[in-house]
């Protein structure tokens, strides 16, 4: 098999660091790769040598004549004074052209660029439908090679499924940089681990490298004891924990089993119950005929929903949908219209938001840590402050940086160490996957796995969801919380199941017109496939103008955070966030005025 791009002795260089050392790799044809480790070990320049962005310091990069290469990394510099059509449809000169084009056709849809709106002008786009676009723009031409940093950014749970079925459908190579398990252990055939300057290569995908990597330490006999601990109770967890991971055991079943032996079930949910009951009572959190609406549109319509000791329940829903409005009113950061919230005397409850809490920048990480507690218990376990900061990745040495040179990302780590240190026995999570790489999010994983208390989790990050929680809830825009046996594939099954919705209706009435008449002049009218077709492009609409809004106010919080000596900039932040605030709000009202429409 012939390669279609080789490294040959590759080294780059940052200042000092040294980020690729002496590397010599291919891309064959038909592989697809994915490409992990720590954030700034050298990802994203790995990508950029291997599609010549950038040139290495030494060493040669050759590619195979008149390839043929797509390449979308997190600069999405699109052309000035363009549309979305112009981008995405660059190379058909009439839309019957590409309207005639199924796999077109599924690209616009699968990524929801008719949402968007094919006239809208580019430089009016949020920095999540600008990777929509450059993605869509790349994903449309006829390829041998794909490099993809972070593509599922900015994709919700459908739109990582999409993305997913599309590629496993291509013949195309693919190499792609990614924080999402799931994405990886689905597409990809190979992995590679970029480390200390290394580029180490797995066959594979996610559970096959976590395998291989435990192995490696085992046979190795590794000195971080530590790493090689939770590789192998990922791997136990991967092997017998999860049912979705049985259905593709590609790794040797004998070698994992044995490997496994001696690590105990992922989690001992009858001995963690016991716990929580003891610590928690009878009553946690419940909402009693709760009714809840943003603006005039209705989120909650008089919902009981009892949360007991020991739950462990996953919150899905599309952007917009209000998840995080749902974690505020369990948190008691919002009061209901009718019914009550009640919450039970022995609760000690922590709210991970999406922004970025006040943080004391004159205190240095550690201190910062130990200003909450000096240790804390986890189920059997205890931890020193130091310890948890570095489980939830600050290393030794950068424990002592000063929390006002801290970067956002980091800032959220900090925001993360310092409430499980409180010794909530409430946890409600939104997005805790945010800024954090996949040795990170293993360790934050065997943190909660081990976690005696109720646990609320709203994550795009399907791996998590699953492997944390026994339980899935969703809000379908229906005004009430649906509980989902299935977990997430029933999630996206129902989801399925209601864009097909319209279609099926109009098929059945065409197969029975005296009945349909009949049933029209008792029932109210449907909507046509016409209203129908742009009402769920107006929800899309919307979902993609939250999502953009959503960073924006992260991004102010931030900032706000940064300018806590400057008075009057502090008011005029502070300014923009309300009106970004009341524009979101009303942007929700609209999205489930239209949700509504098309139930």
């Amino acid at each position: 098999m012939a390669n279609l791009v080789n490294l040959e002795s590759v080294s780059k260089s940052y200042g000092v660091r040294p980020l690729l050392d002496e590397v010599s790799l291919g891309v064959g044809e038909g592989q697809r790769i994915g490409v992990v480790g720590l954030n700034g070990g050298g990802k994203t320049t790995l990508l950029e040598v291997l599609a010549g962005i950038t040139d290495p310091d030494s060493g040669r990069v050759s590619r195979m004549r008149d390839l043929r290469m797509g390449v979308v990394t997190q600069r999405t510099d699109l052309p000035e004074g363009s549309t979305v059509g112009d981008v995405v449809l660059a190379g058909f000169d009439a839309e019957h052209e590409w309207a005639a084009d199924a796999r077109v056709r599924s690209i616009v849809d699968g990524l929801g660029i008719g949402a968007i709106g094919l006239d809208t002008a580019t430089a009016n786009l949020s920095g999540g439908e600008r990777r929509r676009v450059a993605l869509a723009a790349t994903l449309v031409g006829e390829l041998d090679l794909i490099v993809l940093d972070e593509p599922t950014n900015h994709l919700d749970v459908e739109g990582v499924r999409w993305l997913a079925d599309h590629l496993l459908a291509r013949k195309s190579s693919l190499v792609v940089v990614t924080h999402d398990r799931w994405f990886l252990d689905t597409v990809c055939g190979r992995t590679w681990e970029v480390t200390s300057g290394r580029v180490e290569q797995y066959e594979g995908g996610y559970a096959d490298w976590v395998y291989a990597r435990a192995e490696r330490a085992r046979l190795a006999q590794a000195a971080e004891e530590k790493r090689q601990n939770l590789a192998r109770k990922e791997l136990a967890w991967l092997q017998r924990g999860a049912k979705a991971r049985t259905s593709k055991p590609k790794f040797r079943i004998e070698a994992a089993e044995a490997l496994i032996a001696d690590v105990p079930p992922p989690r001992d949910t009858v001995e963690l119950m016991s716990f929580a009951r003891r610590r928690l009572g009878k009553t946690v959190l419940e909402l009693e005929d709760v009714s809840l609406s943003v603006g005039d549109r209705t989120l909650l319509d008089h919902v009981t929903w009892r949360i007991g000791p020991g739950d462990r329940i996953g919150l899905v829903g599309v952007n917009g949908s209000g998840k995080t409005t749902l974690l505020k009113l369990l948190a008691g950061e919002r009061e209901p219209e009718t019914g009550r919230r009640v919450e039970g005397k022995t609760v000690h409850l922590a709210h991970l938001k999406q922004e970025l809490d006040d943080l004391p920048a004159d205190l240095r990480v550690l201190q910062a840590v130990e200003r909450v507690a000096a240790r804390v218990q986890f189920g059997k376990h205890e931890l020193s402050a130091s310890q948890l900061a570095e489980k939830l990745g600050f290393p030794p040495k950068r424990q002592w940086t000063p929390v006002g040179d801290l970067s956002g990302g980091e800032r959220r780590r900090l925001q993360l160490v310092r409430l499980l240190m409180a010794e909530p026995n409430v946890l409600l999570l939104d997005e805790p996957t945010n800024d954090l790489d996949i040795d990170t999010l293993q360790q934050l994983e065997d943190l909660l796995d081990g976690w005696p208390g109720t646990l609320i989790v709203v994550s795009h990050d399907r791996y998590l969801t699953e492997r944390v929680c026994d339980n899935v809830v969703a809000l379908f825009g229906d005004g009430a919380i649906t509980d989902l046996p299935g977990g997430i594939d029933e999630y996206l099954q129902r989801r399925q199941t209601i864009a097909d919705r319209p279609a099926a209706a109009a098929s059945a009435g065409a197969g029975d017109n005296a009945a349909s008449r009949a049933s029209t002049e008792q029932a109210p009218p449907k909507l046509s496939n016409a209203e129908w077709r742009a009402i769920t492009k107006e929800l899309g609409k919307l979902e993609r103008k939250l999502d953009a809004l959503g960073e924006k106010e992260s991004k102010l919080h931030a900032a706000l955070a940064d300018a806590a000596t400057e008075p009057d900039r502090l008011m005029e932040l502070n300014n923009e966030l309300k009106a970004l605030q009341a524009e979101k709000e009303e942007l929700e009202q609209r999205w489930l005025e239209a949700s509504e429409a098309v139930e």
